[in-house]
Parts: structure tokens; sequence; C-alpha cells
């Protein structure tokens, strides 16, 4: 269980943090040359309207296609721990942790599916959902890509935003919608969706078609303008 992550409210932690936090000055002599300090994060807004716009086509798509092969299982152990990612997000989503027994089967626990502000207590009631569909990034560009990185974008959990534990209902209304077909019914958390579609849209360079771009834009107006949570392109 080597890539467990904490669920996050991008949006609203970001927004605690500049409320409750102290400026802390830094001598100049002490400061670091400005060619040693990273960039700046990127705000929501600037990160929206740079996403790059194409038009989209689902030819040729297979969910089979982000398999390692066509009979193989979607979900798979990365870390060789007997967790595979499925498994892995639900411990790592758990408002109150499961057993795990043997083979990693997971019994109690709870969870709180963000989509629609539901509790569940039973692991077999919930979806684990790719937030960028894989029908949607295969339309973005990831019908480009080889098998290896298909596979790697199937269960990517170095981003904690890339994959959710959601009730089963909301997952199959969402189904391989973009935002601008469909959204959280839960309305205070269409931001953080937003933002966490636009970070994993960066992550693996993929494009929005131009319907997503502007439903995306008219939310993020609506946001705090904050840094995005974004992790290094694989």
């Amino acid at each position: 269980m080597g890539f467990l992550r904490r669920p996050s409210l991008l949006i609203t932690a970001a927004i605690m943090s500049a409320i409750t936090s102290t400026p802390v000055y830094t001598s100049p002599a002490l400061a670091k040359p400005a060619a040693e300090q990273a960039p700046p994060p990127l705000l929501l807004w600037d990160a929206v309207t740079e996403l790059p716009a194409a038009t989209e086509s689902r030819d040729g798509y297979k969910r089979t296609s982000f398999h390692k092969t066509p009979s193989a299982r979607l979900w798979i152990d990365l870390d060789h721990d007997g967790c595979d990612t499925r498994r892995e997000v639900l411990i790592a989503e758990a408002v109150t942790a499961p057993e795990i027994g043997q083979k990693c089967t997971l019994t109690g626990g709870i969870w709180r599916s963000y989509y629609d502000g539901i509790t569940v207590d039973s692991a077999d009631k919930l979806d684990i959902d790719h937030v960028v569909p894989l029908a949607e990034a295969w339309d973005s560009g990831a019908s480009a890509w080889t098998v290896e990185r298909r596979v790697a974008y199937a269960n990517d959990l170095n981003a904690e935003h890339h994959l959710v534990a959601v009730t089963q209902r909301s997952n199959r209304q969402k189904a391989d919608r973009d935002p601008a077909e469909w959204l959280p019914p839960d309305e205070p958390v269409r931001c953080r969706y937003v933002a966490e579609w636009t970070a994993i849209k960066r992550r693996w360079q993929l494009t929005v078609d131009d319907r997503e771009k502007e439903t995306l834009e008219a939310i993020a107006r609506g946001c705090p303008n904050v840094p995005l949570d974004e992790q290094p392109t694989p």
C-alpha cells in the first residue's frame, strides 16, 4: 500500500490556508536566487484558460485499450503488496478504516461519496471512478499513447485527485460524460471537481473540446481562484 493518498478538498484547503497562514519575512541575504526558486503554482483560472482545445474523436475506443492485454483486468497491483488499485483507493479514502484481511479483502469501513455527499458503509456499494473517464481520455489524446501509458493512466495513484470512491449510482449517471454534459449533483463540490478535472488534463497533457472548455471556464469564474494542485506529467 505504498501509494496511499488521502482525498483532497483542493479549493477548501487552499482557502483555509490563505485565511490562517501568517506571512514570514525572509532576509534578502538568506533568500534563494530567483533562478533556484520553483515557479509559482498556477491559479485555477489560468490553468483552465490554458487548456488546449481540439476536436475529439472516440473512433476505435474500447475500455480494454487501457488494460495490459484485452483479457487482463483493469486494476493492477502496482506495488505488489496484494492490494490492487481499487482496494488502494478504498483504503485511502475511507473515513473510517476497514479491516484488511488476506488477499486484501476489506471488512467494515465507512466512506463519503463526494459526488453526491452520500455516506456508504460497504466497499461493495462503491465504484472507483476515473475523474476524467477513460473514454474521455481516449478522445483527448490517449488514443495515440502506448498500451503501457494507458495502463498507467488507468491506475494512476500518484495524483490524489485521479481516482475517487463514489456511489455506484453517481458513477453510472456520470458514465463517460465531460463537465459540459454532467456535473456532481452536490453543487458545493463542483469547484473541486473542475479543479481536479483541469489538473488531470494538464498532468496527462490531454486536450478539451470547445463545449467542455466553455463549461470549465463558466464554473471556474464562480470559484475561488486558488493554486491548482498539480503533479508532474508522468
